[in-house]
């Protein structure tokens, strides 16, 4: 091998807990990847655990995600280009293999499969998260995976995007269904909200992303999820039917939470939960 195979990009806020483990698997084969692991406005060791791996590290006073990636794709060397979460996991052969799906002749963007582990996850957020990964939309969708690859032009089309809080969203929807690839035999585990407050915590947070995508036109209806969505997830899987008005609730309350800062166009307040990184 004369180089690395994909260069990644981590933007990590306050990841402490989670970044040695995604670390250490990309850097299980020396020389396969590229990282870069871009801290912005920690609060918390970040910086010095992944420090401890051999990766670039970048230390930014700010806490901004967009900002984070842009000044992290300003140091990377090589293409194609690995945007991943840091409190995912993945190996480092996924996210070659992931590589290896986009560029000339092949699609402009890739993604895993998902898989949710529900250990220590309460039970209405169980319910919750069987009907969303019902949804067309999620099982379609790139977003809500922790993990995209673009091919050199990709990265082009990333770099044009404004700076929104439902980022993975907009890159998902700055390609058109033929340019994007979900790759089933590479999966990544996302670690879900496990109590029911800090769910609805991450539910505003989308709601609130949704809202600024919508007013920049950067959501299109096949990101939408409709009655007529959850009536046919019921069709095909009637054993969801008493999950449903759970999955309803949690997004209502999502929607109420999140009201004062759509108000206030707050953009940039993150709700976060600290459950899934326990």
């Amino acid at each position: 091998m004369t180089g690395p195979v994909a260069s990644v990009v981590v933007p990590a806020h306050d990841e402490e807990r989670t970044i040695g483990r995604l670390l250490a698997a990309l850097c299980a084969t020396p020389g396969l990847l590229e990282v870069v692991v871009a801290c912005n406005g920690c609060t918390d060791g970040t910086a010095r655990v992944a420090a401890g791996y051999p990766v670039t590290v970048l230390d930014l006073p700010e806490p901004s995600k967009s900002r984070a990636l842009r000044a992290a794709d300003g140091v990377a060397t090589t293409f194609p280009r690995v945007y991943l979460d840091a409190d995912v996991e993945i190996t480092a052969d996924g996210v070659a293999r992931l590589a290896a799906a986009v560029g000339p002749g092949r699609a402009a963007v890739a993604a895993p499969s998902r898989t949710m582990p529900r250990t220590g996850v309460a039970p209405l957020a169980r319910w919750y998260l069987d009907v969303w990964e019902a949804l067309p939309t999620v099982r379609s969708g790139l977003f809500g995976r922790g993990v995209l690859a673009v091919s050199r032009e990709g990265a082009r089309r990333v770099a044009a995007l404004p700076e929104v809080m439902a980022d993975d969203l907009a890159l998902s929807e700055a390609f058109a269904p033929d340019e994007r690839v979900v790759v089933p035999d590479v999966t990544v585990v996302v670690h879900p909200a496990r109590t029911t407050r800090d769910l609805v915590r991450r539910r505003a947070r989308v709601t609130t992303g949704n809202v600024q995508a919508d007013q920049a036109g950067l959501r299109g209806d096949g990101a939408r999820t409709s009655m007529g969505d959850l009536w046919r997830v019921v069709r095909e899987r009637p054993a969801l039917a008493p999950k449903v008005p759970v999955f309803v609730g949690v997004v209502l309350a999502g929607r109420l939470r999140a009201r004062s800062a759509v108000r206030a166009g707050d953009f940039t307040t993150w709700e976060r939960d600290a459950s899934s990184r326990a």
